[in-house]
């Protein structure tokens, strides 16, 4: 018996698409390098202080971002060189000395291994509490510079800046 044209139509129909489809690899590779090398690219932007869960940081609309130099942590108990305890904060406060010979010996030992600035200076970051007393961050400070360590950065906790309308300053 003889097909119609439409039953002929119809069976071209299903025969053409009862073929499978090639997925084509190469188009997907492309978009996920790019997507890999712009995340590469990108991602060594930030630097980010390990926060110590002792200490809670003053807030500030700091536009700086952090270095990587030698940390000096003072939390409520210690002052803390590159994770080895220096001096109580207890001990400190008691002493009626302007420098800190524990932490003078401590940055001496790694002042040959700190590389100096393009000012020649040597430097470090505090993250201190906000709650320590100016004195005994006045004798750390002293003490850092002393030693030579003069560029001096205090850690702090970056809040966004705001307009009057809401909306966040880009300058």
């Amino acid at each position: 018996m003889k097909k119609s044209a439409r039953a002929l139509r119809i069976e071209r129909h299903h025969k053409r698409m009862s073929k499978t489809s090639k997925l084509s690899l190469v188009s997907l590779m492309d978009i996920f390098t790019i997507l890999v090398f712009f995340l590469i690219v990108n991602s060594s932007n930030v630097e980010v202080l390990e926060a110590d869960k002792s200490i809670k940081l003053p807030q500030s609309l700091s536009k700086t971002s952090a270095r990587e130099n030698l940390l000096l942590v003072v939390n409520s108990s210690h002052v803390t060189l590159q994770g080895k305890d220096i001096i109580s904060l207890e001990n400190l406060a008691n002493a009626d000395i302007s420098t800190i010979s524990e932490l003078t010996k401590e940055l001496e030992y790694h002042k040959p291994r700190q590389a100096p600035s393009e000012t020649g200076e040597r430097s470090i970051t505090i993250m201190g509490d906000q709650n320590i007393e100016y004195s005994l961050l006045k004798k750390i400070l002293l003490t850092c510079s002393k030693s030579g360590f003069s560029d001096i950065s205090l850690a702090v906790e970056q809040t966004a800046s705001k307009k009057a309308g809401g909306v966040n300053e880009s300058s």
